[in-house]
């Protein structure tokens, strides 16, 4: 049980809590509150310690619960099942027979199960056998279940349920490159391996690894996001409705072969995030979490606190310390197991408050954060959660959280009495590009607002920006490039076609948006799979809606690699845009930026980042300005590193990338100095002082 600290002995000590008021002064009216949240955590940790040992050994019970092949080839077994009255063991090992093998009880809602090897000293169980747990419930019924713990789970061709297979080959993937370190400036590859083949089909493991990963490498990506790998037994949940927390998606190769795809970006100098969800779970039961143990709690609350309405999904219950086994187990078998460098936490801000976030419209009012609508218990795993994980991996473990809320302190380090985490997603961003190209004509849109939206996140609080992510392309929503060109997309996009001011206009504004939401939006940068060229068309899994076809279910690489096309100038300026972070670390923390120009009339937006480079928008449909005076801090010479109108982006490539750009001795718009540049419609640039 996670219970509150005494509040009426001591003051809860935060061995850092200063250094988070130091950074917003505000919270100090709510110290109280923090310290309370602090020692909820505390007495949580505090009791893993006592009843387990220490946290890092509680953290590995994947290696006695679940089914192992024991040194002398013999099989150990162990679940937790408090609302069982038996379990037993069956599988093709055993010709399904389900009362062979009864496990004995243990205390504390735990049962065991040993089997001998056999007489010629092989293992009982052979590699790749289908097996299922028996729960003898209470209401006297035996009933199928897969392990909690499976590693592995299938599903034969038109079966809808799965079954646990007992993954033990004789030859495991053997890891030759270790974790990267953890980058200073993270750019996230966002990617779904079952989509990412041009084919109408379920891409696999090997073919990610073969096709894609060289792609992500060219592009200058330091970091992929992996989405839906843990097992769903429904592919069009996107991964966010998990059945089996353990086990690899068998629906894309076999376990070894994802070892291989993480292995091999390793190899190109890529982190590999694990897209995970610990918020809630899946409702299947035959194949699920939902009633193991023929009772409606065991992981789950009980009653209306258990489910997810909006979801339709059952929500744990993070008080429970089999739970918290569980769950944090789960974290360090995906980093232990598969070497993944850190996770993207789903569904935080459903977790951190009572309401779920459902129909709250979050204001920044520091009252909403801390007040009764807070689920200590949640936030108390999240806490654990990071603690335990950057405490054992503190060289490259990268947490982020998926939190709209914005509750302060949610990305500051545990010790200081915050969350934890390293990131939050700005996830106001693609929502505020999306309202403006919905609901506005581009000469009516408000840059003072649009400027505010990109830079008002927390102080020392790192935010990953993007324009758009997997939300905004699947069906029911478009992508920034069908907003901005669908009416031409299919008639326009070769070079071969006439001219046309719909495409012209998508692919200026295409490249304008993701430059100045990477360049000015926070301190990591995301990109779904295929949206850096300008994926046409919506993503749709197959279903019964769409006679289960995966014409919409893939990623057309096709398009991209014709020369012929235009999707080949945004995926060349996108693969540009991030090499030059790559060169220059806009995006690392300590990197300050200020806009010195924000004008509505001109249409033009200008600041700095790094002190080195100069960042240059015209969004004006008509106007270009010659000798236009702009504002810098730091005095020298500057050049041309990257210009949105360069023919080889598919501009009209009206500068000069010869021409030095000088300062002069005059301050202008709060800046120490001041130069002229050329600056066409529609077109963005950047400049570096050059050494």
């Amino acid at each position: 049980m996670i219970t509150e600290p005494d509040t009426m002995s001591a003051k809860i000590e935060v061995p850092y809590i200063e250094s988070l008021f130091k950074a917003d002064g505000y919270l100090i009216t709510f110290e109280k509150e923090i310290r309370r949240r602090y020692g909820c955590f505390q007495d949580a940790l505090k009791r893993i310690e006592q009843n387990e040992g220490s946290l890092e050994k509680f953290t590995r019970s994947y290696e006695s619960f679940g089914i192992h092949r024991k040194p002398d080839n013999g099989i150990y077994m162990k679940e937790w099942a408090p609302g069982a009255l038996g379990i037993s063991l069956r599988g093709d090992f055993n010709n399904w027979n389900q009362m062979e093998y009864q496990f004995t009880q243990l205390p504390y809602g735990k049962w065991e199960l040993n089997i001998p090897p056999r007489e010629d000293g092989s293992c009982p169980i052979p590699h790749g056998s289908k097996i299922k747990l028996v729960i003898h419930t209470k209401d006297s019924k035996l009933e199928d279940r897969l392990s909690p713990w499976a590693r592995y789970v299938t599903c034969e061709e038109k079966v809808p349920v799965y079954d646990q297979i007992f993954w033990d080959p004789p030859q495991r993937h053997v890891f030759k490159n270790p974790h990267p370190k953890k980058p200073s400036s993270l750019r996230v590859y966002e990617s779904h391996v079952g989509i990412a083949s041009w084919e109408g089909k379920v891409a696999t493991y090997p073919e990610f690894t073969r096709d894609v990963l060289p792609r992500i490498a060219n592009l200058g990506y330091n970091a992929i996001q992996l989405m839906a790998i843990m097992e769903h037994a429904y592919y069009a949940s996107f991964g966010y409705q998990v059945t089996s927390f353990f086990a690899a998606s068998s629906r894309y190769g076999t376990p070894e072969e994802l070892k291989e795809l993480i292995d091999t970006a390793h190899g190109m100098g890529i982190t590999v995030l694990l897209d995970v969800v610990h918020s809630h779970a899946s409702k299947n039961v035959a194949d699920g979490l939902n009633q193991f143990d023929g009772t409606n709690s065991c992981f789950f609350h009980d009653g209306g606190r258990g489910n997810h309405d909006l979801w339709d999904s059952r929500l744990f219950n993070y008080t429970e310390h089999e739970v918290l086994r569980f769950l944090l187990s789960n974290l360090r078998w995906w980093v232990e197991e598969y070497q993944f460098d850190g996770f993207r936490f789903d569904g935080v801000t459903s977790m951190l408050y009572h309401t779920h976030g459902i129909g709250h419209g979050f204001s920044g009012d520091y009252n909403e954060y801390f007040g009764m609508n807070t689920d200590t218990e949640s936030l108390t795993y999240l806490t654990l959660s990071n603690y335990m994980l950057h405490s054992l991996y503190p060289d490259f473990m990268i947490t982020v959280a998926e939190d709209v809320s914005g509750m302060p302190a949610l990305c500051r380090v545990v010790e200081e009495g915050g969350g934890g985490f390293d990131y939050r997603l700005a996830m106001a961003l693609p929502d505020m590009w999306i309202k403006n190209l919905k609901e506005k004509a581009d000469e009516d849109w408000d840059w003072g607002s649009i400027c505010h939206t990109l830079t008002n996140r927390r102080y020392t609080e790192k935010c990953i920006a993007y324009a758009e992510s997997h939300d905004q392309a699947l069906v029911g929503d478009k992508t920034l490039a069908f907003w901005l060109m669908d009416k031409e997309m299919y008639t326009h996009m070769s070079e071969l076609s006439p001219p046309s001011l719909i495409v012209d206009r998508g692919l200026s504004f295409h490249k304008m948006i993701r430059l100045i939401t990477m360049a000015l939006g926070g301190e990591g940068y995301l990109n779904f799979i295929g949206n850096e060229f300008g994926h046409p068309e919506w993503l749709d899994f197959p279903r019964a809606g769409n006679q289960e076809s995966y014409h919409y279910c893939r990623r057309q690489w096709n398009l991209v690699d014709d020369k012929l096309l235009k999707y080949k100038y945004l995926a060349a300026f996108d693969r540009d845009m991030q090499h030059l972070e790559a060169a220059y670390g806009w995006l690392a923390p300590n990197s300050q930026q200020y806009i010195s120009r924000k004008h509505q009339g001109d249409k033009v937006i200008v600041f700095e980042r790094v002190n080195k480079l100069v960042f240059i928008f015209n969004f004006h449909a008509n106007n270009s300005y010659t000798d236009y005076k702009i504002g810098v801090n730091t005095p020298g010479k500057y050049k041309i590193v990257l210009d949105s109108d360069s023919e080889k982006y598919g501009g009209h490539k009206r500068l000069d990338h010869s021409v030095d750009f000088f300062t002069f001795n005059e301050s202008w718009d709060d800046r120490y100095h001041a130069m002229m540049v050329y600056i066409p419609s529609r077109t963005a640039i950047v400049l570096a002082l050059q050494e």
